[in-house]
């Protein structure tokens, strides 16, 4: 059955639409929990947690494809919705070129400038050379990242959520197998997890480029456009609460890596490297409906269909709050297995990522309705609503637990940060949501 934004969406017809997003962000964090797994035990804690330190980096210049990808697909179906596609197709091929252009700059800003960022961020004399060698070559592919990360949602608003998974999928399989071969049998340490990396972003960001740029049965084709820095402003306004949070979230992880480095050392920054697995295989479930969802939520939202509105937002707030307490139930029957995996091999090691992710994990009661309240005011195109949630729970809230707690509680406030944070940004968020009802009209 072919579902159109355009339709009244039902309990189970909302989770169809919404499922190949979610499975596309859980495979997306299986295959992340594979690659840290493989670096782990094939190269040890010491280029783990050199890994751990560059990532956050990479994240930051591949953010633009977060706020070009969310925030164009809230303009190009808001567009859609009021019924102008040829303005919509032309939006969203200029969101594409763009994207193209900044990745390759970035590409070469980071290059330049990889060895004294991973200074700044602490690196040892001996987790240096791992941090470079990792970090140099995934800037070879930060361009075809930064689409892939845009086309996740994209696709979506193109109506082709499937095919998104299906290319997580391919990036994925590429990745966990490339990841095998170059740390295995090849013996290349952590560069071969770095070219593993790099080549599923190809995989990735290059072959929906393709399907866009041929004629197909999407909503949109790539094709000639023309400057709009209207259009240009307007989705970096709606992008903007991702773009904070993936720059504030990489941000706040150097600020974790350099506590932990301060107060237990590389076996602080290994074990909260595990927990970041971990913890996005948990709440890809959150972003994946969220993130199937918004382009609906755009869609009725540029239809005036306040109905629908109501209808929507109801049913997520309710899938929402059921896999809130699943996620919680399962990340503390889980702990103990899900750090063996990872770090096994050093007992000491597995039983502090076990404690510490028993802490950390309570905040899914909470994160998940953060997480899907903020994309709904992007989905609304009301970037301002969603960047200040966003920027509030991670830059004020979660960097002050990070800062503040750790010299009450030591280790264990490292921990119980994002928990604290978490449980005051709700607050925040019911607020926003109430105070604004009437605004939207989705209560």
């Amino acid at each position: 059955m072919n579902i159109q934004l355009s339709d009244h969406f039902t309990t189970k017809r909302l989770l169809r639409f919404a499922l190949p997003s979610i499975v596309m962000m859980i495979f997306t964090s299986f295959y992340g929990v594979v690659d840290g797994i493989f670096v782990s035990n094939f190269t040890g804690s010491t280029p783990f947690a050199s890994l751990n330190l560059v990532w956050p980096f990479i994240m930051i210049l591949g953010g633009v494809g977060f706020i070009l990808g969310v925030g164009g697909t809230a303009l190009v179906s808001y567009q859609m919705g009021q019924g102008d596609k040829a303005l919509a197709n032309r939006t969203f091929s200029l969101l594409v070129y763009t994207g193209i252009g900044v990745g390759l700059l970035l590409s070469l800003l980071g290059e330049l400038t990889m060895e004294p960022i991973c200074r700044l961020m602490g690196a040892s004399d001996a987790m240096l050379p791992y941090c470079l060698t990792y970090g140099r070559i995934l800037m070879l592919g930060l361009t075809p990242f930064v689409l892939q990360n845009m086309f996740q949602t994209l696709l979506v608003a193109a109506e082709k959520p499937r095919l998104g998974l299906w290319v997580t999928v391919a990036a994925g399989v590429t990745n966990m197998g490339l990841d095998y071969l170059f740390m295995g049998p090849l013996h290349w340490g952590i560069a071969g997890a770095a070219w593993a990396t790099m080549l599923s972003a190809c995989v990735g960001g290059l072959l929906p480029l393709l399907y866009f740029a041929f004629p197909n049965s999407s909503l949109y084709r790539l094709g000639k456009t023309r400057w709009d820095g209207g259009a240009l402003r307007q989705t970096c306004w709606n992008g903007l609460s991702e773009f904070v949070t993936n720059i504030s979230l990489s941000l706040i992880n150097m600020l974790y890596n350099w506590q932990l480095m301060r107060i237990i050392g590389e076996d602080g920054v290994a074990a909260y490297g595990v927990i970041q697995y971990v913890a996005f295989f948990f709440v890809a479930i959150f972003i994946g409906f969220s993130m199937g969802t918004a382009p609906i939520v755009s869609y009725h939202y540029g239809a005036e269909n306040d109905d629908e509105l109501k209808n929507l937002f109801r049913k997520g707030v309710t899938f929402i709050a059921i896999s809130a307490v699943t996620m919680a139930v399962l990340s503390q029957v889980l702990a103990n297995p899900l750090s063996k995996v990872f770090v096994g091999y050093d007992a000491d090691l597995s039983a502090l990522t076990e404690h510490a992710f028993r802490i950390y994990s309570l905040a899914f009661l909470m994160s998940g309705f953060n997480i899907y309240t903020s994309d709904f005011f992007t989905a609304l195109n009301n970037g301002k609503v969603s960047a200040l949630l966003s920027f509030t729970r991670t830059v004020v809230l979660e960097t002050s637990c990070v800062i503040f707690l750790p010299m009450v509680f030591g280790l264990n406030g490292v921990w119980m940060s994002i928990v604290v944070a978490d449980a005051l940004a709700i607050c925040l968020a019911a607020y926003l949501l109430y105070s604004r009802r009437n605004v939207y009209h989705y209560m």
